[in-house]
């Protein structure tokens, strides 16, 4: 009788961190334990993965980084310093010839597969070659290099490029680019307090809604999105609080105008594209924004040394609407597994309520006093967040596959 089996084909193993190897070794056991799965098929599955020791932040990796962001500045910094012995059309063509050359140099050693540092740090040369091309542009052609303008411009070639290439440096340069333009283009029109609010709640609208259409595909760049979103809608939610902040009014500008607009638009697509719980994600923005601007324009004495009960009612709302803020991104780190947001939601409640305390507390409890109640706060607000992020936890494990089988059993 002939044997017609064969062995198994031999499958490639995958490099993992000892401390995840440690654990699917110990998972294995317990499976085994509990009759999942035999001995061979546990083996068979073990010998798929090998220990490989793999360093979050390397040498080679932060060398590199610095490297392609000084020569980056570097270009910048000679396009400011005017490179007097050059015309400014060749000054233009040797800025954008090396910009080229980076942009070139980044895509063949993705293509030829080289070292992931290598091709970041090319690719982190041509984002910031970006920069460097549009300021020697605007150079030539007269244009004022400190105009945030240039900044947004900036901003949209390296997002264009790190969308395009799918790659991390230029999307993040781009990023920080376009959150510095966000800000700064309607300041530049007109500095009022109220407009500081009415620009970080949209910003927090778009930074949402774009974080939730990155979901499928673009995992890192929705993380990214998302924790600009919470680091806007917190220091929105703050700077409406602040007394007489939006004594001004609202002064209308055209740039105010367009951030508005595009926020509301992407946030209509994110709503229209994405039916489900994440379409919560834009719409809780937009709450942010309308609370935080109501509270803006709620004007209440500026006297901090006479508290009346005006003060303390929109303190009152204040501390009550920065509260359900800080849950939200508690709630949304812990579903999304975000941990940054919930420390960030933590740290901004904890300034808030410090704030808060000296700005309208401080004359009426004084002292040691002013401490003792502080830390009864943060006391109460440690534990009603650590018990709800704990519940959340606890029910969506309940909800999973895994967690509704092991109940059934």
């Amino acid at each position: 009788m002939t044997d017609t089996s064969s062995p198994a084909p031999s499958l490639a193993t995958r490099p993992v961190s000892p401390h995840q190897l440690a654990w699917l070794r110990t998972e294995l056991a317990d499976w085994t334990a509990h009759g999942l799965i035999d001995d061979e098929q546990a083996a068979r599955i073990a010998t798929r993965y090998r220990s490989e020791h793999h360093s979050r932040i390397s040498i080679g990796r932060v060398l590199l980084s610095l490297g392609a962001g000084f020569v980056g500045v570097g270009l910048i910094w000679l396009v400011a310093a005017n490179l007097d012995e050059l015309s400014p059309l060749t000054r233009f063509a040797v800025i954008a010839a090396l910009w080229l050359a980076f942009l070139a140099g980044g895509e063949v050693l993705a293509s030829r597969n080289a070292s992931r540092p290598v091709v970041g740090a090319a690719r982190l040369l041509a984002a910031m070659g970006v920069g460097a091309v549009i300021f020697q542009a605007a150079q030539s052609l007269q244009v004022p290099a400190y105009e945030p303008r240039l900044v947004g411009l900036w901003a949209a070639g390296a997002l264009l490029h790190g969308y395009l290439t799918r790659s991390r440096m230029p999307f993040f340069v781009g990023l920080v680019a376009g959150v510095v333009w966000w800000l700064w283009q309607p300041m530049w029109d007109e500095p009022h307090g109220l407009t500081v609010v009415l620009v970080l709640g949209a910003g927090s609208v778009l930074g949402a809604s774009v974080g939730v259409l990155d979901d499928e595909g673009l995992a890192t760049y929705a993380w990214a999105w998302r924790t600009v979103a919470a680091a806007m809608a917190l220091v929105a939610m703050f700077a409406a609080a602040i007394p007489g902040i939006g004594s001004d009014g609202i002064v209308w500008t055209t740039w105010l105008v367009v951030e508005m607009v595009v926020a509301g638009v992407v946030a209509l697509a994110a709503v229209l594209t994405r039916r489900d719980r994440r379409a919560l994600e834009p719409l809780g923005a937009t709450a942010v924004l309308v609370v935080a601007t109501l509270i803006a324009v709620w004007t209440t004495g500026t006297d901090t040394s006479s508290v009346d009960a005006a003060d303390w009612g929109r303190a009152a709302v204040s501390v009550l609407a920065y509260v359900v803020l800080a849950v939200g991104l508690v709630a949304l780190g812990t579903v999304r597994d975000h941990q940054a947001l919930t420390w960030m939601a933590m740290a901004g409640l904890v300034v808030f309520t410090t704030f808060q305390s000296f700005a309208v507390f401080a004359p009426i409890v004084t002292g040691a006093w002013l401490f003792v109640v502080l830390g009864t706060v943060f006391l109460g607000t440690g534990f009603l967040f650590d018990r709800a992020r704990r519940e959340l936890a606890q029910a969506l494990d309940t909800d999973s596959p895994a967690g509704t089988e092991g109940a059934a059993r």
